[in-house]
């Protein structure tokens, strides 16, 4: 997409927008993992059982991965900056709701509609930050502000929900959102620009119900899968969402206002770069459990310790966000992306350098070679993806993105992470030794179940239960890091091959023929005619 900036660079108000734009972001991605420390607090206070535990925690993000393509394209319908404000009110509400409540249906409702609110959030503030800055290198470094404070809101949330559990109830954790709530719906009618598509058509209701039986199947499908194996009923709930969402996909081809625009995938600028997202959060999400477990099973860390290690490549991720768009003034997003893949690449397959006797030192600076490396991806792909969507579109351009990353995080865990745990039963299998047919059994399960089940034996069979376990775990985490660096070095080719016309952080292209028009051809023509 080629769309002219006639517009001024942002001012003042665009900036102290942004600021408040990065509240809800922030807040949003918080409760994604504020709760982790929190369960077993609620759960001597509610008494919920097993199966409720998990819907409390998961349902969450769950219905956020359901929502967003309906939400964002609302949010293109009646205005983004309202739906911002109603999702921000709801979420508000629905906080006050869990720190509240008193039963564990009463909290898996409020998670739920916490969920609802998030979806409305997400891509109402990504597309909003794309209509402020519409000159080029002012929107690199706003959507890099965007991503910080979404990574801040995931890297912090552990740490702040254990420092409230400290001093207050588990509902603190919930009230803990408030304040910023309230700033943005005071300060954001004000500072926030009223946008919408100038011709949107009228929202199809069977898209939004066949949306909703496409994701929501597939994505609890996905996680029941990653957590328990293979069980049949979320298999048939993953089919079914599939099916599900090839109805929708026909039926988005014959409406004349679809639900879903589906040409905007023909950009090749756009198609790459939901690629690049999608393959790095399968890969990413996949890796990181491992390594969680890795620290904590092999190496001995308490789950703080390890939460408190990690802090560590996160924060330098997000230094590396707002380190990118300075240097995409003078370098080939190409360059920098595909050069950052490939830094990443080497990180992961420094991961065969760990065994199950160093310590955690290996892996830690792995980690934050690797999360150094993945910050241009990070913050130029959001760049280049939302610049390439028609501006009337940019609500459910925002809402492919967000759903894209969630797809790939929850496959992740389910593909990746279950390689390393099919290594390790592999490897485990033949090294148990003479131990109790229920010890082996345990063992055999997870890494978790042999450090568990090893408490139990004698000092001489329980350190040889958890040599074995670690080195065949170590084993897993090797093959991992080994296949991840293979992913990443052909997106750093993809990333080359793609993004090569874009010339800086302006936007600008380095070939503007014909042939670069007609690799992108339906953003080019709608923006055109409906920008």
């Amino acid at each position: 997409m080629t769309t002219a900036n006639t517009r001024p660079g942002a001012g003042r108000r665009e900036w102290v927008g942004l600021a408040v734009l990065g509240l809800p972001t922030f807040l949003v991605s918080m409760d994604f993992s504020v709760l982790y420390l929190g369960v077993p607090h609620l759960t001597a206070d509610l008494a919920p059982s097993g199966i409720q535990q998990l819907w409390i925690v998961d349902i969450y993000g769950f219905l956020i991965a359901g929502f967003l393509v309906t939400m964002g394209t609302i949010g293109d319908r009646i205005g983004r900056k309202k739906l911002l404000l109603i999702g921000g009110a709801v979420f508000g509400v629905a906080s006050v709701a869990a720190a509240f409540s008193t039963s564990p249906e009463m909290l898996i409702a409020s998670r739920a509609l916490l969920g609802v609110a998030g979806a409305a959030v997400m891509p109402s503030v990504l597309a909003l930050v794309t209509g402020m800055f519409t000159e080029q290198r002012q929107r690199s470094r706003a959507l890099a502000v965007y991503l910080t404070c979404f990574m801040g809101g995931a890297t912090l949330g552990p740490l702040v929900g254990g420092v409230l559990l400290e001093y207050f109830w588990w509902g603190s954790v919930f009230l803990v959102a408030l304040p910023g709530i309230v700033l943005l719906l005071v300060l954001g009618p004000f500072l926030l620009p009223d946008q919408r598509a100038p011709r949107p058509g009228k929202l199809d209701p069977v898209s939004v119900v066949l949306s909703l039986a496409a994701i929501l199947p597939f994505v609890y499908g996905l996680k029941e899968l990653a957590r328990n194996g293979w069980e049949w009923f979320p298999a048939e709930a993953l089919m079914f969402g599939v099916a599900a969402g090839a109805v929708f996909v026909r039926r988005q081809r014959r409406l004349e206002h679809p639900l879903l625009d589906l040409r905007m995938f023909g950009n090749r600028t756009f198609s790459s770069a939901l690629t690049l997202f999608f393959v790095t959060a399968v890969v990413g999400a996949g890796a990181l459990l491992l390594v969680t477990l890795y620290l904590q099973n092999v190496t001995g860390l308490t789950p703080l310790e390890a939460g408190l290690l990690l802090l560590v490549p996160n924060v330098l991720m997000i230094v590396g966000n707002l380190s990118t768009p300075p240097l995409a003034n003078h370098v080939r997003p190409a360059y920098l992306i595909a050069g950052g893949l490939s830094v990443a690449g080497v990180g992961y397959l420094m991961f065969a350098l760990a065994d199950s006797t160093s310590g955690p030192e290996m892996i830690f600076i792995a980690m934050c070679v690797v999360m150094l490396g993945t910050a241009p991806l990070a913050a130029l792909c959001n760049h280049l993806a939302m610049g390439a969507v028609p501006p009337d579109k940019a609500g459910s351009g925002a809402s492919i993105v967000q759903t894209t990353t969630e797809f790939g995080l929850g496959l992740g865990i389910a593909t990746v992470a279950m390689l390393g745990t099919a290594v390790y039963r592999n490897n485990v299998e033949g090294a148990l030794g003479a131990v109790p047919p229920d010890v082996a059994g345990a063992a055999r399960e997870s890494i978790d179940r042999a450090v568990a089940s090893a408490g139990r034996l004698p000092a001489e069979q329980s350190s040889d239960l958890l040599a074995a376990a670690r080195d065949a775990f170590t084993s897993g985490l090797h093959t991992v890091g080994i296949v991840s660096a293979i992913f990443y070095a052909g997106l750093a080719v993809l990333a080359l091959r793609t993004f090569k016309h874009v010339r800086n952080s302006h936007g600008d292209d380095a070939d503007t023929t014909n042939h670069d028009r007609e690799t992108d051809p339906v953003p080019e023509a709608t923006s055109a005619t409906e920008a």
